[in-house]
């Protein structure tokens, strides 16, 4: 059982404000701040060339620390400093030929299939779109339908940024599998927020956030790339940290997931991340998981009550209108498959206006724009809408107090 109180004593900001945007950047626990800290006062006290080698350990312990808490070798973990050069830098690197497919998902952010949008102009290859199912999750049928030797690469956002719905990312690793075909996981919104095993998953490459889900530092990211399909991708940059310049005219890549690096890097976040990624694993990945999504069932429930408010999660079953008796039956009923992410509207009000007016009663929460998310909300009819995103720190008493100012913005 999570120590709460624990748990909220090493987050300060819980005593000032009701933090319900998660996915966008998660409040830090003291650990990770202190880590950060100390390593850029050391660098203040005694130079960054210096600090860095005094910190080395703490560094290095990355690598370890994302093993653990992916389940994978240090050597298949890169250190970025966002998700999106992650995800970018693999999509780079795969040796794309004329008329190579690439299978994505309905539910792709902007970033990601812009992308892949200009993949297509550069390198002729054909980007295939998947719909999702009634639940609002990959359609494996249709996926399935599609798989065949013209396909290099299938890529798949996890739990997408506009919707709190998780989608089946083991059976499309075991498709991948099967025929044979590299797969690119974006974990932006799981990492942190669901026990990821990439073995389990079937996933080659997967890329992450810091500053979300795993209460990391903004400016923080990492990959795993799986050892085995190293030397068939090509990085499109190196230096002399990513190989090494062996004679005047040659070269060598390293041998490992670092060969994705450079050398000139965030140290103190980087160890930041390394201590996010162990205060994680060291609550456990599997009672944050339970407790994250315990909340966003609750309060998608209480939600529902609301007058006004329209929930936007594809697989949320809307419980009984009798279930104030039953409320933690009905709230565990809820979770199949659904994050800590919940998304809705609240009728007549302008999603921008409600976020502010939440903010000046220290309510956290962001906006959904359409703009981000096209190929999903323009296939739903939506526009911009919000979003509320739980964290295993979060309270019931939080959710309630939440729901009443959405209430009273009526």
């Amino acid at each position: 059982m999570l120590d709460k109180d624990l748990l909220r004593q090493e987050t300060p900001a819980c005593r000032d404000l009701i933090h319900f945007n998660n996915a966008g950047a998660a409040l830090q626990p003291r650990p990770v701040t202190e880590a950060v800290l100390h390593h850029l006062a050391l660098e203040q006290r005694i130079g960054g060339y210096e600090a860095a080698e005094a910190g080395a350990d703490a560094a290095e312990n990355f690598y370890h620390a994302f093993g653990r808490l992916l389940n994978c070798n240090p050597r298949e973990i890169a250190y970025m400093e966002n998700a999106t050069r992650a995800w970018t830098t693999l999509l780079q690197s795969i040796p794309f030929e004329r008329g190579d497919r690439i299978i994505t998902g309905q539910s792709e952010y902007a970033s990601n299939y812009m992308a892949l949008l200009h993949l297509a102009r550069t390198r002729q290859v054909e980007i295939v779109v998947i719909d999702n199912d009634s639940n609002g999750q990959i359609s494996l049928d249709q996926l399935s339908a599609e798989l065949d030797d013209s396909v290099r690469l299938i890529v798949l956002t996890h739990i997408p940024s506009q919707s709190g719905v998780i989608h089946p990312a083991a059976e499309v690793g075991k498709l991948a599998r099967q025929h044979r075909i590299l797969y690119l996981l974006d974990a932006c919104q799981s990492a942190g927020q669901l026990d990821l095993d990439v073995n389990a998953l079937g996933c080659d490459m997967l890329t992450g956030s810091g500053r979300k889900y795993l209460r990391g530092p903004r400016g923080t990211g990492f990959m795993y790339v799986r050892h085995s399909i190293l030397d068939y991708l090509k990085p499109a940059t190196l230096d002399l940290h990513s190989a090494s310049w062996t004679q005047t005219d040659q070269y060598e890549w390293r041998d490992d997931a670092r060969r994705f690096e450079i050398w000139e890097q965030f140290v103190a976040g980087k160890i930041g991340l390394a201590a996010a990624a162990d205060y994680a694993t060291t609550i456990g990945m599997t009672a944050i998981e339970a407790e994250t999504r315990r909340l966003a069932g609750e309060l998608r429930d209480r939600l529902n009550d609301v007058p006004g408010v329209i929930l936007h999660d594809q697989g949320y079953q809307q419980s009984d209108p009798d279930r104030a008796a039953s409320r933690s039956s009905s709230v565990l009923s809820g979770l199949s498959g659904l994050s800590g992410i919940v998304t809705f509207e609240l009728a007549d009000h302008n999603a921008t206006v409600l976020q502010h007016q939440l903010r000046q009663q220290r309510i956290n929460i962001s906006v959904i724009r359409q703009k981000n998310t096209r190929l999903d909300f323009e296939r739903r009819g939506l526009s911009n809408i919000n979003r509320a995103s739980v964290h295993y720190y979060n309270t019931d008493q939080e959710i309630e107090q939440f729901c009443d100012a959405v209430r009273a913005a009526t």
